[in-house]
């Protein structure tokens, strides 16, 4: 369990939120892990009981059927998802698309798709990645031709979180291809379209319980109705997000890291070798003294993020540096901590396996960490 005793970011009902966030998840999700990993995605119904109980999308404001509560109730949501080990996708909707929908959808889209997504009924996804295009996302070639009253989009996506259980998918496409960045458009692609197929869920190295996919489209015909925001502003869009969306990241980074080093704690206490524990060989302490230190660091300056971010004032590069430096610990954290439980760690049915499994792709999404040196280096 995280220790909040030395925290700064939440208020007391954050804190009383995350109790709620411990009961649901200890009775719908941490019993069904395994299970979830096995079948390669999180059923509908979970998503349905996380919602039922006011853990999805909880800042979007109430008239649009949600809570109105700020980032720091999506924070805890987060933290306490990661250091569970759970790859459910919730966060995506909660600290991702939520935004995309309230901020820039029309009355008709906020009201059609924001009380499903609250109430866990809608699932939603968002298609920027495609085969050869990843963090540039300038390069996209899916196409949106303006015929009429419609758009019909072409193209391929992949690596989409969420993509098996979507219901409604925000789509960037070209409506411009020879604008470069200013041709981007978001368009909404609802489940069961003509021509829009999901493929395969993709077999991963780790976060198996996420449903991953590719994406075609073909000749899908939209109406230009399910714009979302401005044409040719899906690129402005897309970058107006990137804050919040690498400080989730962030978070989960940071509280797996923990997870991982309460696991190695924990076995190396209990693991005997050469007549004593394996906590108490000098390597073993000093290894895990070190992570203590970058922890009680990675905490205080998360913490430091979060309350700039609720102020409205954390900016790209802040929030960059943040993904970038909390997704390296934590990728140290789970390594050190696989190395600490031995062969044992290399074992699927240690926790550790999952963590250090699930930790590999923190540092490519969100923007890889070589972006983020890049977006800090412009501000120095």
């Amino acid at each position: 369990m995280l220790d909040l005793s030395r925290r700064f970011a939440y208020t007391e009902e954050h804190n009383m939120f995350r109790d709620t966030v411990r009961k649901v998840f200890a009775q719908h999700l941490e019993p069904f892990l395994d299970e979830h990993e096995k079948n390669g995605i999180v059923p509908r119904e979970v998503w349905k009981a996380v919602g039922e109980a006011g853990l999805l999308c909880p800042t979007v404001k109430e008239e649009n059927g949600g809570l109105g509560l700020d980032f720091g109730y999506c924070a805890v949501v987060g933290e306490e998802m990661a250091y569970l080990g759970s790859a459910a996708g919730f966060t995506l909707q909660s600290d991702i698309t939520a935004n995309y929908f309230e901020r820039l959808g029309t009355a008709e889209q906020r009201a059609k798709y924001l009380p499903g997504m609250v109430t866990g009924d809608i699932i939603t996804a968002i298609a920027m990645t495609e085969p050869g295009a990843g963090s540039d996302l300038q390069g996209i070639r899916t196409t949106a031709r303006e015929d009429g009253g419609d758009y019909v989009i072409n193209g391929s996506k992949t690596y989409i979180t969420n993509g098996q259980n979507a219901d409604v998918v925000i789509v960037v496409a070209k409506t411009d291809p020879a604008a470069g960045a200013k041709g981007t458009t978001l368009l909404l692609v609802e489940d069961g379209t003509p021509g829009f197929v999901k493929g395969r869920n993709l077999d991963k190295i780790g976060q198996h319980a996420a449903d991953t996919s590719e994406l075609f489209f073909e000749d899908v015909r939209v109406p230009k109705e399910n714009v979302l925001g401005g044409v040719g502003r899906g690129f402005v869009h897309l970058m107006e997000e990137l804050p919040q969306e690498r400080l989730g990241i962030a978070v989960g980074g940071q509280a797996a890291a923990q997870r991982a080093f309460d696991e190695a704690v924990k076995f190396t206490k209990d693991r005997k070798a050469f007549g004593r524990t394996v906590f108490e060989f000098q390597n073993t302490k000093f290894t895990l003294a070190d992570l203590a230190a970058e922890l009680q660091v990675g905490w205080a300056h998360l913490d430091w993020a979060l309350l700039r971010h609720l102020k409205g004032e954390l900016t790209t590069t802040e929030a960059s540096a943040a993904k970038l430096w909390h997704t390296e610990l934590q990728w140290k954290a789970v390594d050190v901590a696989l190395q600490l439980h031995g062969g044992a760690g290399y074992m699927n049915e240690y926790a550790i396996a999952r963590l250090w499994r699930d930790a590999r792709v923190t540092r490519i999404f969100g923007g890889t960490n070589e972006i983020m040196k890049e977006v800090i280096s412009r501000g120095i």
